[in-house]
């Protein structure tokens, strides 16, 4: 009998668990079992990963194999278990043949070298018929793993090499097949290291200079970005809602390292293998999306959705008359708690999702600017958004409406992208330098405490007194008072105050748009 292990990963949403592979060789009729509550993936594997073993020039053991994966109350899913599997059954086959002519009297190969590298290392990949060693996903997450448990190298495949890069203090060795690995175990050779991938450069392709007019609503699009706030646009066909929505993230920030990483893990995780997410991502779902679609779910193991795809990014909500209210409600958790929290049986996963939301919407459903000319049912045009709750409602901080009037025909003089992101980026440095001064590490405004805002950070006497005007006649919830305050900080911040004034208030009142 030999035993042999390796270790690799689980994931369970955008988290990593331990997984220890131990591989058993021993007396029985030739086969291989796979045991410790795995899914069709890894049941599937076990024909792959004996022809890549084979094809790899290498020896397949000729008799029972049983490999266990613990912990065995964890589910486990995905193809990159093949590697350690592949790896665990070809140490252990080395063992047994180890004792096998250690009782023949032979000299035996040894495998000291085998348990000095497996037990400080983490493999994965998914394993081709030829030996190959295809990317998947999970890499980020198995290196935060691999760091918080003491595992200093992990074995990848060449597919996920950009992502390695983006976390630092962990060494990624590169194997382009089973050969090269078994081969680096025994010490006949070194793996490589993930080359320097340069960061692709931003596509500025969208650009607010292609937007003729609109200069209102550009404006309250540049203090979304400025602020993180949420914006509803409502506006006839050709008014330019998709377009300004499109743009958005064209005057974001490059996302930091650290953001870099979390968009990346999920990313990877619902399939976008080896692609690096620098830049704010943009998502945009069909109006006929379904629950689970925009928040995540699904059976066995759970995907994210598009809530969790926009993290540190746009979630643009097109035609959002036309969602259904029960998966628009689904938005005021995540709004306000910046994670999804998907129950299972037994266990919780939760995916990271703080997105800023770009809704838009036609006036009604003929979609006519002027009411004189609407062919709609008076009750058609009053219940038309009424899909949009009022708690929802709530939580967007501005309110645009757009004419197609408002646009012009020539765009020569049109500010770019650039230079509104100029102005984005000063501001929240403002933001974040004044915030970490406070000793809060918040890089913009709508993501302060409304708490702490109200006692130690509150508009001048006089812009308070607004408010309060508003909130006494019912015109503000207490909710929006927070949020009118934390636009004002943004539009004071554009402006280079020091702390919002009336003026600061007032503009924040009319951005948020009372009356819708």
């Amino acid at each position: 009998m030999a035993l042999e292990s390796c270790k690799t990963i689980a994931l369970e949403g955008v988290i990593a668990h331990i997984v220890d592979i131990e591989a058993n060789i021993g007396a029985g009729l030739p086969g291989i079992h796979v045991v410790g509550r795995t899914d069709t993936a890894i049941s599937e594997s076990r024909q792959r990963i004996k022809t890549a073993i084979i094809n790899s020039k290498l020896a397949w053991p000729k008799t029972k194999i049983v490999v266990s994966l613990s912990p065995a109350s964890l589910p486990k899913s995905g193809s990159h278990f093949d590697l350690p599997l592949a790896v665990a059954i070809l140490l252990a086959g080395m063992k047994a043949q180890d004792e096998q002519l250690a009782a023949d009297g032979y000299a035996t190969w040894g495998n000291e070298s085998f348990a000095e590298k497996t037990a400080t290392t983490l493999f994965l990949g998914e394993l081709g018929l030829d030996g190959s060693i295809r990317p998947v996903p999970g890499i980020l997450s198995a290196m935060v793993a691999a760091q918080k448990h003491g595992y200093h190298t992990l074995v990848i495949p060449p597919g996920n090499a950009g992502e390695a890069q983006l976390v630092e203090d962990t060494r990624v060795l590169v194997a382009h097949n089973l050969r090269e690995v078994f081969e680096w175990l025994r010490g006949n050779r070194n793996l490589t290291t993930p080359e320097q991938i340069p960061s692709a450069p931003r596509n500025q392709v969208l650009d607010f200079a292609d937007i003729a007019g609109q200069h209102e609503a550009k404006f309250a699009a540049e203090v979304a970005a400025a602020g993180g706030h949420h914006l509803m646009m409502i506006g006839p066909p050709g008014s330019g809602k998709s377009m300004l929505a499109a743009r958005i993230p064209s005057i974001l920030p490059e996302l930091t390292t650290s953001q870099s990483i979390e968009s990346t893990a999920i990313h990877s995780i619902a399939g976008s293998v080896g692609n690096v997410i620098t830049h704010a991502p943009f998502i945009s779902p069909h109006a006929s999306m379904s629950r689970p679609a925009l928040l995540g779910g699904g059976s066995g193991n759970p995907r994210p959705g598009a809530v969790s795809l926009a993290h540190n990014g746009v979630l643009f909500l097109d035609e959002a008359s036309e969602i259904s209210p029960a998966v628009l409600d689904g938005l005021r958790a995540p709004l306000e708690d910046g994670e999804v929290r998907l129950a299972r049986a037994r266990r919780e996963i939760t995916y990271p999702a703080r997105f800023q939301l770009v809704m838009a919407a036609n006036p009604c459903r003929c979609a006519a600017e002027d009411p004189s000319k609407c062919v709609c049912r008076s009750t058609v045009r009053q219940d038309y958004l009424r899909n949009i709750s009022g708690p929802l409602r709530d939580r967007l901080d501005i309110v645009l409406e757009l004419s197609s009037q408002a646009a012009i025909i020539h765009t020569e003089d049109e500010e770019s992208s650039q230079s509104i992101a100029d102005r984005v980026a000063a501001a929240r440095d403002r933001a974040a330098c004044r915030w970490k001064s406070h000793g809060l590490s918040v890089i913009h405004n709508a993501a302060m405490s409304s708490t702490y805002l109200r006692r130690h950070c509150a508009a001048d006497e006089s812009a308070m007194a607004l408010v309060g005007a508003y909130l006494a006649e019912g015109q503000l919830s207490q909710r929006g008072v927070d949020r009118c305050l934390k636009l004002a900080w943004t539009l004071s911040d554009l402006d280079g105050e020091d702390i919002p004034g009336l003026d600061h208030i007032a503009r924040a009142l009319n951005l948020r748009g009372e009356g819708f």
